[in-house]
């Protein structure tokens, strides 16, 4: 079997040792990498993050990897988008002001609230494991032929994060999760674009199977 090959974008704002690690762990040939030429070039690209939405994007423009990323995206090979990594996929962010992000999904980036519509607290950040499942109003083929096929509905998967995505497309959302009363964006996905907001690479067995289906894809 050829062995898979993946680039995980190095731009100092992604816990990218441990994604490494997971992908390499299920069989990947994993490249970290600031190199435009190679990002571009990638087989699959893996945009991990941690840390605030803007700089997140400030870093990436600083850096001079932004229309490589989008010129990989281009191409229609995989990519996957961890954490603020799949945040800024959106239009914008609204942490700390407000930032522009890449654009590829309408909508934005905003805070959860710490209020639940009864008047209850919401521990914010939201840290832990939460299940996962297709939208409400998704068919139950919402997940075939994506990273998630063959995924139980209500796996948990780790989570760390105060701010979610909230796409103006319905059709964009993969996954939710339900935290203390309130629906969260648990995934993306278009064509050959996935982003997750949880950490895959910390989700125990579950995240390595799904590393494994992505690495398939």
């Amino acid at each position: 079997m050829t062995q898979k090959s993946v680039v995980v974008v190095d731009y100092g704002m992604g816990n990218v040792l441990s994604v490494c690690r997971a992908f390499q762990n299920q069989g990947a040939n994993v490249a970290l990498t600031g190199q435009a030429g190679e990002i571009a070039g990638a087989e699959r690209l893996i945009l991990p993050g941690v840390g605030a939405f803007g700089d997140c994007m400030k870093a990436l423009e600083q850096r001079g990897l932004v229309e490589p990323i989008l010129e990989f995206l281009r191409s229609e090979r995989p990519f996957l988008g961890i954490c603020v990594g799949m945040q800024i996929l959106m239009d914008a962010g609204d942490e700390f002001g407000g930032y522009p992000g890449l654009g590829l999904f309408p909508g934005r980036v905003v805070q959860i609230a710490s209020q639940s519509a009864d008047g209850a607290t919401r521990k914010i950040p939201h840290i832990g494991w939460t299940p996962i499942a297709p939208p409400e109003s998704a068919t139950d083929h919402r997940w075939a032929g994506t990273m998630f096929e063959g995924t139980p509905r209500q796996t948990p998967f780790y989570f760390v994060h105060s701010f979610t995505a909230a796409p103006l497309n319905a059709t964009d959302v993969l996954a939710s999760a339900y935290y203390a009363g309130a629906h969260v964006t648990a995934a993306i996905g278009r064509d050959n674009i996935t982003g997750v907001q949880f950490h895959p690479e910390k989700s125990g067995p579950a995240g390595l199977a799904l590393i494994e289906r992505f690495l398939s894809l």
